[in-house]
C-alpha cells in the first residue's frame, strides 16, 4: 500500500505541476472522459463529453482541410515555376528553327510532356495539307484547329482544353507515342493570321483532365501567342 501511495502521490504532483502534458494528450483524455462516463452510470448524459467529441472532430476536419489548402499552394507554387522556366526557354532562341526545336526539347522536358505539336493553319493553296514540316509543326487547312477541338461536332472552343486521347489523330500524333491524355491550347495570331494550335501530349491518363485548372495554361497560352508573333511577321 505504502508503495502504491507514494506512485499516485508522484503522478498527483506531476499532473498538477504541468496539467497541460494531460490536456494535450488525445488518448489520455479519451481515457479520462471514458472513465467519467462510466461512473455516472447509463442513465445520465454528459452533455460536456458529447461537446468535446463533436470539438474534437471538427479540430480533425479543420486541421484535414488545411493540410489540404497548404498541399494545393504548394502544387500551384510548383506549377507557376514550371510555367515560368518554360517561358524563360522559349524566349532564349533567336532563330525559329531552334525555337522548335527546343519546343519539343527543352520546353517539353520542363513541362514533364511527353509531345509538342504546333499546328498552323493556312489559306496559301500552295501550303501542304496537313504535312509535317518536321517533329513539331504541321499545317493545316482553315478550320482544323476548331474541328480538331470540338472532335468534329461543333461548339463553342475553349481556350485551353483537358482532355484523355482515347484516339490518336494521325495529323497530330505519331502512334508509337502512346499518348493518353493532351491540353490543347488555342492560338490567337490577330486579325492578320489564321488560328493556330499547341498540343502538349502525355502518356500518362491523368496528366491532364477536365477537371484540372487552367489558369496557368491560360497563361501560357498569352506568352506563346505574342512569342510566336514575331516569327509571324
Amino acid at each position: 500500500m505504502s508503495s502504491q501511495t507514494k506512485i499516485e502521490n508522484a503522478l498527483r504532483e506531476a499532473i498538477i505541476s504541468s496539467p497541460n502534458v494531460i490536456l494535450d494528450d488525445k488518448d489520455v483524455m479519451r481515457a479520462l472522459i471514458s472513465a467519467n462516463e462510466r461512473a455516472m452510470g447509463d442513465n445520465v448524459v454528459d452533455l460536456r463529453g458529447l461537446a468535446m467529441a463533436r470539438l474534437e472532430e471538427r479540430l480533425d476536419h479543420i486541421q484535414d482541410t488545411h493540410r489540404s489548402v497548404i498541399a494545393a499552394a504548394y502544387e500551384n507554387l510548383a506549377g507557376a515555376n514550371q510555367i515560368n522556366r518554360a517561358i524563360l526557354q522559349m524566349l532564349e532562341p533567336m532563330e525559329f528553327a531552334q525555337f522548335l526545336r527546343d519546343l519539343n526539347g527543352k520546353v517539353a522536358d520542363i513541362l514533364r510532356v511527353d509531345a509538342v505539336k504546333l499546328v498552323l493553319e493556312s489559306g496559301n493553296s500552295n501550303a501542304p495539307h496537313i504535312k509535317e514540316l518536321n517533329d513539331v509543326l504541321t499545317v493545316a487547312e482553315p478550320g482544323f484547329v476548331d474541328k480538331y477541338l470540338t472532335c468534329g461536332r461543333g461548339g463553342t472552343v475553349r481556350p485551353v482544353t483537358l482532355r484523355g486521347v482515347h484516339d490518336l489523330a494521325p495529323e497530330i500524333y505519331d502512334k508509337s507515342n502512346g499518348i493518353k491524355s493532351e491540353a490543347c491550347l488555342k492560338l490567337d495570331f490577330g486579325d492578320a493570321h489564321l488560328p493556330g494550335l499547341l498540343v502538349l501530349g502525355a502518356r500518362d491518363p491523368d496528366f491532364f483532365s477536365s477537371q484540372q485548372g487552367t489558369d496557368l495554361l491560360v497563361f501560357f497560352t498569352g506568352v506563346f501567342e505574342r512569342v510566336m508573333r514575331r516569327w509571324l511577321e
